[in-house]
C-alpha cells in the first residue's frame, strides 16, 4: 500500500499573481498621489500669482485714493474753493448734457421683463461724478424686480444695479411690489461730428482795363 504525503510546512501560493495584484494598485495610489501633488503645487502657484496681482491692484488704487484725497485736500483750501465749485458746476452741466431722457427709457425699455412697468425715475450725480438713477418699479412679484436688475446689469448702459427696498401694495391693477432700484447710467458716446467740407475761396475776377487809345498827331 502507498501514501502520498505532502511535508511542506506552508501551502503553495502563486507569488507572481500576488505581487501583479498589489503592483498595480500600488502602482495606481502612487499615480494618484502624483496627480494630486501636481494640482496642489499648481493651484499653490497660481494662488500666490493671484496674490501678487491683487497686492498691485490694492497698491494702485491705494495710491490713487491717496492723491485724490490729496487733490480735495487742496481743492477745499479757502483760496481754491471757488475754482472747485466752478470745476464741480462745469462737471455737473458736462453729465447732463450726456444725459437724455429718451435714450434711457429707450434702454431701460430694451430690458424690463413683462408685468413690471416704471413708475418714476430720477437722476442725481454722485461723488465720483457719476450718472446714477433712483427708479421706483411695480409688478406682481420680487423676482420681477430682481429680473430687471439681472438685466439692466447685463447691459452696456447700466452698472452696480441692486434692488434696495420693496414694499408691498393693495392694488386691482395686478401691482402688488413696489421697489427702489439704484443703478449707475452709462451713457452711450456721442459721435464725433463729422468734418465740415472746405469751401474752396471764391476767384475773384479782376475788372477787364480797356486798352488806351492812340493818340492823334
Amino acid at each position: 500500500m502507498r501514501l502520498d504525503i505532502n511535508l511542506a510546512s506552508q501551502p503553495y501560493e502563486d507569488a507572481r499573481q500576488f505581487w501583479m495584484r498589489w503592483g498595480a494598485a500600488v502602482g495606481g495610489v502612487a499615480l494618484l498621489t502624483l496627480i494630486l501633488l501636481t494640482l496642489d503645487v499648481t493651484g499653490w502657484i497660481n494662488a500666490r500669482r493671484d496674490r501678487a496681482a491683487i497686492a498691485e491692484k490694492e497698491a494702485m488704487i491705494a495710491d490713487r485714493d491717496r492723491l485724490r484725497a490729496e487733490a480735495e485736500r487742496i481743492l477745499n483750501l479757502p483760496q481754491n474753493r471757488t475754482t472747485r465749485d466752478e470745476s464741480q458746476f462745469l462737471n455737473e452741466l458736462i453729465e447732463r448734457k450726456a444725459f437724455s431722457w429718451t435714450r434711457v427709457l429707450e434702454n431701460l425699455e430694451k430690458v424690463m421683463p413683462p408685468r413690471v412697468h416704471l413708475e418714476s425715475i430720477s437722476p442725481q450725480l454722485d461723488e465720483d461724478n457719476q450718472l446714477g438713477l433712483k427708479m421706483t418699479v411695480a409688478g406682481d412679484s420680487r423676482d420681477r424686480a430682481l429680473e430687471l436688475a439681472r438685466r439692466m446689469e447685463e447691459s452696456r448702459r447700466f452698472a452696480q444695479t441692486r434692488v434696495e427696498t420693496g414694499t408691498y401694495q393693495q392694488s386691482t391693477t395686478g401691482d402688488t411690489e413696489r421697489f427702489d432700484i439704484v443703478a449707475i447710467y452709462i451713457p452711450e458716446p456721442i459721435p464725433a461730428a463729422a468734418p465740415k467740407a472746405e469751401i474752396p475761396p471764391k476767384t475773384v475776377e479782376k475788372p477787364k482795363t480797356a486798352a488806351p487809345k492812340g493818340t492823334r498827331h
